[in-house]
């Protein structure tokens, strides 16, 4: 059956001397992987589109017995050129690539998340600058939309000295531990997080937050991902992602 649907590029693997295997987040078709034949030929048709972070209208050749389509045709729906030339928006959008990755399961439809995803990559796109502070906010967002959103209270105690924990298993934010896997936060890291939780405002990427303390915050949401989800291996984008956003 041949399938025609809005796509974002997730990853690209190679695939013999020409070919490309990617996996995508679709609309239609929740997450697929195809085969872009010829994609790595420099007069091939898929050669500019098959970049992690784009959005595409893609047709592929459907075959429920296959693991693997075939890739037809392709064309952008959003060129977020940024996402290709920007090294640092390259980065932050290839790691919440892999993130969206590790969370949906094949052919799983999710419109809302797909619909974020789209405004997301936009929002990266259009920034004049990124920072690794908004990837526990992109994790917050996707937690949200698969179902397992952490919630909290805004009658949470803020002032200074303040005690706050992250509960994996409820999936709370309190000052106080309710639970034998509760996570203890640093002061920095409980705003941090109650306000990427409760507020809209850029502003929250401007709050105080150490380096180390906003890795360890990362490691404590991935930490949740992994309780609610199982089987969810780490990012192999960390590193790189760390080298050049952690300034």
């Amino acid at each position: 059956m041949i399938t025609k649907t809005e796509a974002i590029v997730l990853r690209t693997v190679d695939y013999g001397e020409s070919s490309l295997i990617v996996t995508l987040f679709t609309r239609k078709a929740g997450l697929i992987s195809v085969i872009a034949k010829g994609a790595k030929r420099p007069k091939s048709k898929f050669s500019s589109y098959l970049v992690s972070g784009q959005v595409l209208e893609v047709v592929f050749y459907y075959r429920p017995s296959r693991s693997i389509q075939t890739l037809s045709d392709v064309s952008f729906i959003e060129k977020l050129e940024a996402l290709r030339v920007d090294v640092e928006k390259m980065a932050l959008a290839i790691t919440s690539m892999e993130l969206l990755k590790q969370v949906i399961h094949e052919n799983e439809v999710n419109e809302s998340l797909f619909d974020f995803i789209v405004r997301l990559l936009k929002w990266i796109n259009e920034r004049p600058d990124v920072s690794r502070k908004y990837f526990p906010y992109i994790q917050r967002r996707i937690l949200h939309y698969i179902g397992i959103g952490l919630q909290t209270d805004e009658l949470l105690e803020t002032k200074s000295p303040v005690r706050g924990y992250m509960n994996i298993e409820s999936g709370t934010l309190s000052n106080t531990a309710d639970e034998a896997y509760s996570i203890s936060l640093t002061e920095n890291q409980f705003l941090f997080l109650r306000g990427i939780l409760l507020e809209k405002k850029i502003s929250n990427f401007e709050k105080k937050i150490t380096n180390s303390e906003l890795s360890g915050l990362i490691e404590y949401l991935d930490k949740y991902i992994r309780y609610h989800l199982g089987g969810v291996t780490p990012r192999s984008s960390d590193n790189i992602f760390d080298q050049i956003l952690n300034h």
